[in-house]
Formats: C-alpha cells, sequence, structure tokens
C-alpha cells in the first residue's frame, strides 16, 4: 500500500522527488479505473489529481488513513470541499502555477478569432484566394472585458495592454479600493458584455456562475463580439452559446472547457458547423513548462504537509 497516490499525470521530476521519501503509486490512468483508484487509497495519506478525477463522498470513505489532496491546477469542483473539511483532508491548489500558460491561451485566441483568418490552410493549398472573406480585425484599440479579476485574468490583462487594448473587468469580490484595479476598469457585468469586443471568463463553477454567460448575456453583447472559456465549463450555457453563433449575435469563441469532458459523440454535436469557433480539451492551462511548474509546486506541497510542516 501506498502513502501517496497520483491518479492523473504528473511531471516526472516531481514524482521521483515524491518517491525518494515516500511510497509512491503513480498511475495517470487511475483516473479512468474508480474501483482500482479507491482500493489504491486505502492506506494512502495523500493523493494527487488533476481536473478529471472526482473527489467525492464515496471516495472519501476509500480512504480513511487521507490527509491532504493536492490539485495539479487550481479549479477544484472536481473536489467536494465540504466533505474535505469534515474529514480534515487538506486541499492544496497549485495557485499560481499556470496562470502564465491560461493567459498566453486567451490572448492567443482572442487574435485568432479577431482576425478570423487562420482557417483557410486547405482552401489556399487547393488554389482557392478567399482575400475578402478572411478580412478581419486588429486587437489593438479593442476592448477586452475580462469576467473576474484574479491572478490569471491580471496575467491576461498586462498582455492585452502591451496590444493596446483597453480593459475592463467584472469582479463583486475584489474591492474597489484593491491597487489591481489600475490595470483595468472596474464596470457591472451588463456594461462589460456591451462594450467588449472580446470576453474572457475567469470565474469558479459556483451555483451563482453556472450559465451567467446565457442567451440574454449574448444578447447584450456586440455582434462583432468573441467569447474565450478557459476557465470552467458550466458557466457558459453552451446550447445558449450555438444559438448565439448561428444567428450572428456574436462573431466568434474558444471553448477550453465544457459541461461535459470530454465531450461525447453527441454532446460535441450542437458544435459542429459552426464558424469561427475554437475548441481544445482543456489544456490551457497545460504546457510543458506550467506542468513542471504546477507539479513541482503540487509536490512540495503534500511532501510539507506529510512532513508536519504545512
Amino acid at each position: 500500500m501506498s502513502d501517496i497516490v497520483i491518479s492523473e499525470f504528473m511531471d516526472e521530476a516531481a514524482v521521483e522527488n515524491l518517491r525518494a521519501r515516500f511510497d509512491t503509486l503513480y498511475e495517470p490512468t487511475l483516473v479512468d479505473r474508480p474501483a482500482e483508484l479507491a482500493q489504491a487509497l486505502e492506506k494512502a495519506r495523500a493523493l494527487i489529481v488533476r481536473n478529471r478525477t472526482q473527489v467525492r463522498e464515496a471516495l472519501l470513505e476509500a480512504a480513511p488513513a487521507l490527509e491532504c489532496i493536492g490539485r495539479l491546477g487550481v479549479g477544484l469542483d472536481n473536489i467536494d470541499m465540504d466533505a474535505c473539511k469534515a474529514r480534515g483532508v487538506t486541499v492544496y491548489p497549485a495557485t499560481g502555477a499556470n496562470d502564465l500558460a491560461v493567459a498566453e491561451y486567451v490572448i492567443t485566441t482572442a487574435l485568432v478569432l479577431l482576425r478570423g483568418a487562420y482557417y483557410a490552410s486547405d482552401a489556399v493549398a487547393g488554389g482557392t484566394w478567399p482575400r475578402q472573406a478572411l478580412i478581419g480585425g486588429e486587437a489593438s484599440g479593442r476592448t477586452i472585458g475580462l469576467v473576474g479579476f484574479g491572478s490569471i485574468a491580471r496575467e491576461v490583462a498586462r498582455r492585452a495592454d502591451a496590444l493596446g487594448m483597453s480593459v475592463i473587468a467584472y469582479d463583486p469580490f475584489l474591492p474597489a479600493d484593491n491597487p489591481a484595479w489600475e490595470a483595468a476598469r472596474n464596470v457591472s457585468l451588463e456594461d462589460l458584455l456591451a462594450e467588449a469586443d472580446a470576453v474572457s471568463l475567469h470565474t469558479p463553477l459556483t451555483p451563482d456562475t453556472r450559465h451567467i454567460i446565457d442567451a440574454a448575456a449574448f444578447a447584450r453583447m456586440k455582434k462583432e463580439a468573441v467569447l474565450i472559456n478557459a476557465a470552467r465549463g458550466g458557466i457558459v450555457d453552451e446550447e445558449a452559446l450555438c444559438a448565439a453563433m448561428r444567428e450572428g449575435q456574436i462573431a466568434g469563441a474558444a471553448l477550453d472547457v465544457f459541461e461535459e469532458e470530454p465531450l461525447s459523440a453527441g454532446s460535441g454535436e450542437k458544435f459542429r458547423g459552426l464558424k469561427n469557433m475554437v475548441l481544445t480539451p482543456h489544456i490551457a492551462g497545460v504546457t510543458h513548462e506550467s506542468n513542471v511548474r504546477v507539479s513541482r509546486k503540487t509536490a512540495e506541497s503534500v511532501l510539507q504537509h506529510l512532513g508536519g510542516k504545512a
């Protein structure tokens, strides 16, 4: 039986760091074998997961010795925090370790969507020359609206400012006198949706934020605006998004997160045929560099906890 169980992929150097101190089971596919995962946790003191492992009451019951959970990322909606608290299990997210990766994803997709010129490789290679159809817009001089203004959104704001964009943000939990507002104009959600040329989401998934971007939100947005969600699936009403795209209420969208992950053939069908849409499999925060940072930080948190230094 292992002291530490890792159920999803992690940087090998961080895994070896854990193994040097504790008996460690590293099985990146355990997430897909829940019965085996539960069995592996019988004596475990620590569990390390990404976003796919569902840490609910049943799994916690199978791990009576569990002391802590290391989250290879920052979102916690796959972990029952109340159940962990009741059992005295401490959860350690890798806060800040993938901020740069997500910020670069947001800026990249914003540029792609606003320009709208990067889907023509087959047509150009085939002899078609669709210049007029691919004349898009520049980011400079436009406004990016950030829903939520935490650490990742602030990294986006810095990069957007360097591109010559105006930055506005909505965050009801950030006090108006917080120095962070020097990098963005504080606006209401309604004003943000109406003003922004690119709307990027940076809020956790909670009962209050579920489907915060719905049909009414799309109706407020500019027809030339684009939406980017690299935060959490469920913040966007996907059916309303697809309808808004088909009806020309907005000009484009990029989704890295979905209400169902991974998408099934059925749930993904609604996105087919939509133009100026980017779909990626929850990788905005995962680069070679961020994986090293996230894994190292998570390993350090777990080692400190098990060593009594948390």
